[in-house]
């Protein structure tokens, strides 16, 4: 039987395991957290850090059947995913400038200014601070995903503690300091193919101030002019970087028509996003996913283009998890990955790890009336 390699078992790599089932692979779920959420999805598990690699390589070296390797949901298992495929001699569309471009957002700064495109003032965390982005701005770490260590400044005095903490989430080390931009926050979620988008979903977020964290996705077709902008800077971007087939996740502002690329991904997005932008194109996504690891050439024509939307379960305070109560209640056609149950230790949702899970529709369901979380 051929097999599926996923580096992590993060919330973000259930669709992936579920999309390779149905294709008739076996999986390996890599990571060092037995209880992960994609552990209990996959055919086996090596309990093993996903970024020791020669330890990776060690265990699968002699594995019959191995088709390909994934990295879905997030940026972190990349350079593992680069070094593996590799190794072992499996399919991987990610060139070293791809690589590069999504692990780190100084570099993706450098691309989008050598380009020409649109780009916020910026500066490394240990810059002179005079040359500082003016206040306001936002403080990130270079290499870490999952909105992580990320801080927004408004006065002198804060920057020393943000980017400390930004610093200690990175792998490396490192803190990038941006101008904060103004106008929609957008999230673009696409499929490349050849070199050009062939799906694309742009979605707004839904947050829950103060804090930046999304705890919802709106996506729907968008107008024809700003959609050409994206698709022509995305294209821009995989092109100078040699990147031509496969998913992309990317953050951008649409500001009076301008339109600024902030940070990509060369991976399925988290937080069910992969999910929606099948949903909104008729495309099963994930699986076209799956099937680019495994060397295949998937189907990309969209079969129709409508609002899709992403809600994230969330606990209401710090505890023990008791019960999610209500899922019965969501439409029959909603995508529900519950990734917590019952014992488990929750937090408020700051930070996109500590989610229970997330439900992916064509309405936005209203979680907080349906659903009911008890915690101790």
């Amino acid at each position: 039987m051929r097999r599926l390699v996923i580096l992590g078992g993060s919330d973000g790599t259930v669709s992936a395991f579920r999309a390779a089932r149905r294709l008739g692979l076996a999986t390996i779920c890599v990571d060092m957290r037995p209880d992960a959420p994609g552990v209990a999805e996959a055919d086996e598990f090596l309990h093993i850090s996903t970024r020791d690699v020669p330890a990776v390589a060690a265990a699968l070296r002699d594995r019959d059947g191995l088709a390909g390797l994934l990295a879905p949901g997030s940026d972190i298992n990349l350079p593992s995913l680069v070094e593996l495929a590799r190794l072992l001699g499996l399919p991987c569309g990610l060139t070293d400038a791809t690589l590069r471009a999504s692990t780190d957002k100084l570099y993706f700064r450098e691309v989008c200014e050598r380009l020409g495109l649109p780009g916020p003032r910026h500066c490394a965390g240990d810059a002179d601070p005079g040359l500082r982005p003016p206040l306001p701005v936002i403080v990130k770490p270079v290499d870490s995903g999952s909105s992580r260590g990320i801080t927004i400044c408004r006065e002198p005095g804060e920057l020393p503690a943000a980017i400390a903490h930004a610093k200690e989430v990175s792998p490396s080390g490192r803190a990038v300091i941006e101008e904060l931009l103004t106008g929609e926050d957008l999230c673009a979620e696409a499929m490349l193919q050849d070199g050009r988008i062939a799906l694309l979903g742009l979605s707004r977020r839904v947050t829950a101030p103060p804090a930046v964290v999304a705890v919802g996705h709106d996506m729907a077709p968008a107008d024809d002019v700003l959609e050409k902008e994206v698709v022509r800077q995305l294209e821009r971007v995989c092109g100078d970087l040699g990147y031509r087939d496969g998913p992309l996740n990317v953050d951008l502002f649409v500001d009076g028509g301008r339109v600024t690329l902030v940070e990509m991904g060369a991976r399925i997005g988290g937080n069910g996003l992969g999910e929606a932008l099948g949903l909104m194109h008729g495309v099963d996504t994930v699986e076209a996913t799956v099937r680019l690891a495994i060397g295949e050439r998937p189907g990309l024509t969209p079969a129709r283009r409508v609002p899709a939307f992403v809600r994230v379960l969330r606990a209401p305070a710090e505890g023990t998890l008791v019960s999610i109560d209500g899922l019965e209640s969501l439409p029959d056609g909603a995508e529900v990955v519950v990734v917590a149950k019952p014992g488990d230790h929750v937090v408020p949702y700051t930070e996109c790890r500590a989610k229970l899970g997330y439900v992916v529709d064509r309405e936005p369901a209203d979680l907080d009336a349906l659903i009911r979380v008890d915690v101790r």
